[in-house]
């Protein structure tokens, strides 16, 4: 039987971001890469939530399964795995953190996030589409994954990326740094290397977990899937594996 994993995406994508890492790995795993409730086909689902969406990935999954998560989709993940620690074999975040820990700036990023959800709401799907495509810390992508990734959030609707935002933004989730220490599988925390202020999250996250390593992908940024899909299929396979990072080219594919 092969082993299963389960691909969440960011904000604004869908599950199908995830094609050209699932392409790479081959037939040597059951992928499984839905879309998260507020995007794509799940756009209508309410409500969108952590919980609810941890209990989607539950319920899709089978009873042991490695959980891969990019950014918004590494927040559910975190709490798929400390939700269900008995069934998540292995967990990789790629530009993920587990909250704002800083209750001010929490509340700063929450008004923040519903102020963008309202103007989201009375704007088409198009004209957010190329807002937040260039936005900072995407900034550096190929027109070519630039590309891919504006025609993956054309798949979404206004109302179902602010239901996203409200409920599972940055400042809508209660921080989980206390909570790493459960973490009792092994955790790869994957970063690119123009990504500063992930990389310094996913080094404070390696030393709050018991079994982690924290890596950066050369020449990338925030969205290391979408930029070095080689590179990315080879990390989640090396985590499989319990093999090191030694096989990892120096260049992204």
């Amino acid at each position: 039987m092969r082993p299963a994993i389960v691909f969440l995406h960011g904000f604004t994508h869908t599950g199908a971001s995830w094609r050209a890492v699932i392409e790479e790995l081959g037939e040597r795993y059951s992928a499984i890469a839905p879309d998260l409730r507020g995007h794509g086909a799940a756009s209508d689902r309410r409500p969108v939530s952590f919980a609810a969406c941890a209990g989607d990935v539950a319920e899709a999954a089978p009873e042991r399964f490695a959980l891969v998560g990019y950014s918004m989709g590494g927040r559910v993940a975190l709490h798929t795995a400390l939700a269900h620690p008995e069934r998540v074999e292995r967990l990789v975040l790629v530009g993920a953190g587990p909250g704002i820990a800083d209750e001010v700036e929490r509340n700063a990023r929450r008004e923040q996030d519903e102020g963008l959800a309202a103007e989201i709401e009375g704007s088409s799907i198009e004209s957010f589409a190329d807002r937040w495509g260039a936005l900072p810390i995407l900034k550096g992508q190929s027109p070519e994954v630039a590309a891919r990734a504006r025609e993956d959030r054309l798949r979404n609707q206004p109302d179902g990326l602010a239901a996203a935002l409200r409920g599972l933004g940055a400042g809508t989730m209660e921080p989980l740094w206390g909570s790493l220490d459960r973490l009792r599988m092994p955790v790869t925390l994957v970063t690119g290397e123009r990504d500063a202020k992930y990389r310094k999250i996913a080094e404070r996250m390696a030393a709050a977990v018991p079994d982690a390593r924290a890596l950066a992908v050369p020449a990338a940024g925030h969205a290391v899937h979408l930029e070095a899909p080689r590179l990315m299929a080879t990390l989640i396979a090396d985590a499989l594996s319990n093999l090191g990072a030694a096989s990892i080219a120096p260049r992204p594919g």
